[in-house]
């Protein structure tokens, strides 16, 4: 099975492209100390709003930090977020997911309207609504990204397990006496994650973009700590005498936005069943 999976897998060349670019990203956000040429703190009023250049490649901002340097850094704030926002909310959603559809009847009935009614409300919204009542900061994005992101991934996992729950191997579980959890979590689960981790590697891109566009409107990850949308605001007020320091973080976002959806893409494609032969 895995190696019929990464032979699918290789043949997809946008899906390698994605995955290497992931790679590299998430390379730069762990060696950033090492690999930047500056302090992407640090102020130095002689390179004011410098062209990128060689000294600077990126150029500079209005206080004169280095745009790679925070750049670079800025990835460490974007995978995070991404990572530890779509952790939370796939734990939510399996966990969800997996009563609803194992148990059904008027369980099965009440969480699916809560997910209709939370699927109802538009994320960004809700989002700005709750962070208002909250300090800015990285690890309330997170968590608050978190727990407004599950809905998607509840309804797969609940169509995973009323799938799953009939089979011969649930029913022989059944006949020697294994509990509910453990038939749930040992069994059902192992065998209905293929479109949880797709919706995972493509709910990062989506985490990511929700960050920087926090963070581009002030109520996300606060100055001076780099991220991609605090650059991009400061472009913003720039942009008619600084064009790179808005083409330089959009070009970071779209291009991790766009492998993330590459690579899920192409572990959709490689363990889809429908294209097995």
């Amino acid at each position: 099975m895995k190696s019929l999976f990464w032979r699918r897998f290789k043949k997809n060349r946008l899906a390698v492209l994605g995955g290497v670019v992931v790679l590299f990203l998430f390379a730069a956000a762990v060696f950033a100390p090492i690999i930047t040429p500056y302090d992407p703190n640090a102020i130095n009023v002689k390179h004011i709003l410098e062209a990128p250049g060689i000294e600077h490649p990126f150029g500079t901002d209005d206080l004169g930090r280095d745009i790679l340097s925070r750049i670079i850094y800025g990835s460490r704030i974007s995978l995070s977020v991404g990572f530890v926002a779509v952790g939370i909310s796939t734990i939510i959603g399996i966990i969800l997911g997996a009563i609803s559809g194992y148990y059904g009847g008027w369980i099965d009935r009440v969480l699916m309207r809560f997910v209709d009614i939370m699927l109802s409300i538009p994320t960004f919204f809700l989002l700005l609504a709750v962070i208002a009542f909250l300090e800015p900061g990285i690890w309330n994005i997170m968590v608050v990204i978190g727990l407004t992101s599950w809905m998607g991934i509840s309804r797969l996992v609940r169509a995973e397990v009323l799938s799953a729950r009939e089979r011969e191997f649930v029913l022989a579980a059944r006949a020697i006496g294994a509990g509910d959890l453990r038939i749930i979590f040992n069994h059902i689960l192992p065998n209905s994650m293929a479109p949880v981790l797709v919706s995972a590697v493509l709910g990062v891109a989506g985490a990511i973009l929700v960050e920087s566009a926090l963070s581009f409107l002030g109520i996300g990850v606060q100055p001076p700590t780099a991220s991609w949308g605090n650059i991009l605001t400061a472009g913003k007020d720039n942009i008619e005498i600084a064009w790179w320091l808005s083409v330089f973080p959009g070009l970071a976002i779209l291009v991790t936005v766009l492998a993330y959806n590459l690579l899920g893409e192409g572990v959709r494609d490689s363990i889809d069943p429908r294209l097995k032969v």
